[in-house]
């Protein structure tokens, strides 16, 4: 087994099709196809459907496991890179959308200070997906919302964060400096999806007081949501950053008195281990989220030796309108 090998068919679930994993790699379509007609000599089985040009069950597990290699591979050359001369390599870092607007800028500042041969790559999707590129190793960390799911992670909290109920300053409620759950039964909200685990602790908060709340729609995607609070679809129940500091003046941040605060932290893979640049990533997200100077208003940082959360399954409180 050849790492060429490896690389033709990891191209042909990249790109599609012989012919344009041949040029993806720079090669010849004949050499993408003996290269994978030696691989499936050797594992006994089809890893391409020639009629479809699709993968097998058995391809996609090829893939999947080939992925990790890259990474490992990258990580090897990374960390002998940084012993004998600097932290170099490139990190690809998946972040929930409200966080990465405030904690992105901060590593592009400085990074470039402190490793000027790091390259960062940045992914913006929501948790539940992270956890899947996570799983894959389309990312080597992932800042999201915890607990995460698979059993495959380990967990560092980063911070907690304010979650607000957000409503335009003419609403009835925004004169309100807190205000509790009950006062939201009946007010159709912008919420997030079930499954969630935004949506677990809202869930876990509602069951505690017997509230059930309206939901105009269920949403995956915090920033999506705040998206259409802003553009006057509805109110919402939001992190505290989920409101940029330009719009302050046309909505109130109310806090909800039952809510527990959001717990957001850096996760990676248990398995293997973290390359040189990956560590340096960690390190530097601990600094500036411990730099009062540098972390926005509404969030506590979390110590790193703080325990680390579980998954929990918790029982939903909404009524989808």
């Amino acid at each position: 087994m050849e790492l060429r090998q490896l690389s033709a068919v990891v191209g042909i679930a990249d790109h599609g099709s012989f012919s344009a994993a041949a040029d993806a790699l720079q090669t010849v379509q004949s050499n993408i196809s003996a290269h994978v007609k030696k691989l499936e000599r050797e594992l006994g089985c089809e890893l391409v459907d020639r009629s479809t040009g699709q993968l097998t069950e058995a391809g996609a597990l090829v893939v999947a496991r080939s992925r990790r290699v890259q990474v490992e591979l990258d990580a090897l050359l990374s960390d002998v890179l940084a012993l004998t001369r600097e932290v170099a390599g490139t990190v690809r870092i998946g972040i929930i959308g409200t966080t990465a607007r405030w904690l992105v800028p901060q590593l592009l500042r400085t990074v470039p200070q402190r490793y000027p041969h790091l390259h960062l790559v940045f992914v913006e999707l929501t948790s539940t997906k992270l956890d899947v590129q996570l799983a894959t190793g389309e990312v080597d960390l992932a800042v999201l919302n915890l607990p995460a799911t698979g059993s495959d992670l380990a967990l560092t909290p980063l911070f907690e964060e304010d979650l607000v109920l957000v409503v335009p300053v003419d609403h009835p409620l925004a004169s309100s400096r807190e205000v509790s759950l009950r006062a939201l039964k009946g007010m159709p909200l912008l919420l997030p999806v079930a499954g969630t685990a935004f949506r677990a602790d809202l869930d876990a908060a509602l069951s505690s007081t017997g509230t059930t709340l309206l939901a105009r729609a269920e949403i995956d995607g915090t920033r999506l949501i705040a998206s259409l609070t802003f553009e006057g679809w509805g109110p919402s129940i939001l992190p505290a950053t989920a409101v940029p500091g330009y719009l302050r003046d046309n909505f109130a941040l109310v806090k909800l008195t039952e809510i527990p605060r959001r717990l957001v932290g850096v996760v990676q893979r248990a398995t293997g281990l973290p390359s040189a640049p990956a560590r340096a990533v960690l390190d530097l997200l601990t600094e500036i989220v411990f730099d009062p100077s540098r972390i926005p208003e509404g969030l506590t940082p979390v110590s790193p030796d703080s325990p680390r959360p579980r998954a929990d399954t918790r029982r939903s409180g909404v009524v989808l309108l």
